[in-house]
């Protein structure tokens, strides 16, 4: 590895208005390096990816300095931070859906890129465009470049957005979250190919995540952010093997591990909830394809598999939202549809299932007005009760949502969902786009509910160490099959199904040294 550095970083300072969002940083990333920034959503590390590429808003005032080589970026005109972007510094971001141009096929938006640095034609720029989407292991690219982005799967657009950052073969990749809401196996590719550029190319990465797991399988060295300043940098075995900082030792010890729960005894109850042969068809898709399951009271259930297994499908079934094309579906021995009240609903983004323009009391409260439960003093009274059953204070019922971080409002989801006293309760991703110390706090309290109130709970995940956490028993889903179901402690530490052993093994270990071995192992196994 090169010690040339590639951006240095010195006494960065970020204010909007009174609040200052980074304060006085130092930091450098060298030639062919990884350098990951870490730490909690609010501790200024994306903010501080944008003030390098001069792509915060005006409000912000960014001091200090950000140097490309010899090129200063800090207070650098527009015209010169255009010439930058996209040709020496390239930014891949968190979710491609939304960087994607969804009325441009996907070789229109690479070519667009390439003619906006390089004086290619048309047919010139296409041609490359072909070479890029190759490059990062698109299959078929001839034919993919002349697709538009929703033809493709989240995987496939993450690996656009990096043929769009490599377009210009930048000296820097700043990727910002690249594979938060990728599924085990996609993210270990995405992994594979950022360290192919790293070693192949000798590209700098700037690598900002929240994933312990994906910076001890992909970084070199590590710098952790809290509140705005650098509390610890390390090369990354150092900083897994001996944290010097108590922050530190937090975020590691808040990383979920598979294997790390005891197995525990399965609860013998009658169900709450069973699909047998339950079939759902979208035209000539078949989403899912006779899927029995079975969540006895009282028990929590996994189900994991990749996007478009059908996941999240079956939750909707399970619900009564969606009716199966075939099968029978039972919720505490009748119909989901009549037993809606009896059913509590997590969803994956608090952000966005909770009204932005009301109370955080009128949130919790409206399943106990809309079954027309409780009003007057009682009605708030119980929102008061069920917002410290999740361990937040009653002062936030006159919040709005914007007003409380992403784990408080996960909370608030977790108490709505169970303001009716549900015997059945659907988690869908719930913990996904949380930080690792938030999503350790929403887990535990999830387990201490389950364990008071006893109901039955399906938990949908793709993060099997979050299930293994949590669940007494996992059923895997594949093509919108069952492929495995057993204990939890059964199917995540000694699957049968080779998809599961799939899963199992892409899944990072938040230790470098032994990731590094089970990659190497994986490789040779490969060969």
């Amino acid at each position: 590895m090169s010690t040339t550095d590639v951006l240095t970083v010195a006494g960065l300072r970020v204010t909007f208005g009174a609040v200052e969002a980074v304060r006085g940083i130092d930091f450098t990333v060298g030639q062919g390096e990884i350098l990951a920034l870490v730490g909690e959503s609010g501790s200024g590390k994306s903010v501080t990816a944008r003030a390098v590429l001069g792509l915060l808003p005006g409000t912000a005032s960014v001091s200090g300095s950000a140097r490309l080589g010899d090129r200063e970026l800090v207070g650098a005109d527009e015209e010169s931070l255009r010439q930058v972007r996209g040709r020496q510094v390239a930014m891949v971001f968190q979710e491609p859906a939304t960087a994607l141009n969804p009325v441009h096929t996907v070789g229109w938006q690479i070519a667009a890129v390439l003619r906006a640095h390089q004086p290619l034609s048309k047919a010139q720029a296409l041609k490359e465009a072909v070479r890029l989407l190759d490059l990062v292991g698109i299959p078929d690219p001839g034919t993919r470049v002349r697709h538009y982005p929703h033809q493709l799967s989240g995987g496939q657009k993450q690996r656009v957005v990096i043929a769009l950052a490599l377009a210009n073969n930048p000296r820097l990749i700043i990727a910002d979250e690249p594979t938060t809401a990728l599924d085990v196996t996609v993210q270990a590719e995405i992994l594979d190919l950022l360290r192919d550029l790293r070693d192949r190319l000798g590209t700098a990465i700037l690598l900002i995540t929240h994933n312990m797991g994906v910076v001890a399988d992909l970084a070199d060295r590590v710098a952790v952010m809290h509140r705005g300043t650098l509390v610890e940098q390390a090369p990354v075995e150092d900083l897994f093997a001996r944290p010097t900082r108590a922050y530190t030792q937090e975020l590691l010890a808040a990383v979920p591990r598979l294997g790390q729960r005891a197995p525990s005894a399965v609860p013998a109850a009658d169900p709450a909830l069973e699909l047998n042969q339950v079939v759902v068809r979208y035209k000539d898709f078949v989403a899912v394809d006779g899927v029995d399951l079975r969540v006895g009271q009282g028990e929590v259930v996994g189900l994991v598999g990749e996007s478009g297994s059908g996941k999240s499908t079956i939750g909707k079934v399970a619900a009564g939202l969606l009716p199966p094309s075939s099968g029978t579906v039972t919720v505490l021995g009748g119909d989901p549809t009549t037993a809606r009240r009896h059913i509590g609903f997590v969803f994956q983004d608090p952000g966005g299932s909770l009204n932005p323009r009301m109370s955080i009391e009128d949130c919790v409260g409206e399943p106990l007005r809309v079954h027309k439960v409780a009003r007057g003093a009682d009605y708030r009274a119980r929102v008061a009760a069920l917002l410290e059953s999740v361990r937040l204070p009653a002062a936030f019922a006159g919040r709005r949502p914007r007003e409380l971080s992403g784990g408080q409002r996960q909370r608030v989801g977790i108490a709505r969902a169970l303001a009716l006293g549900p015997s059945l309760l659907i988690a869908d991703e719930p913990t996904s786009a949380l930080d690792v110390s938030v999503q350790a706090t929403v887990l535990e309290l999830l387990t201490d509910l389950q364990r008071d109130l006893e109901f039955a709970c399906l938990f949908i995940s793709h993060d099997l160490a979050v299930v293994d956490s949590l669940a007494h028993r996992v059923s895997v889903l594949h093509r919108g099959r069952v492929v495995e179901e057993g204990p939890h402690h059964e199917v995540l530490r000694t699957p049968a199904a080779e998809y599961t052993r799939r899963l199992v093994a892409a899944v990072p270990v938040p230790d470098p040294v032994e990731q590094r071995v089970r990659r190497e192992g994986q490789v040779a196994s490969v060969g």
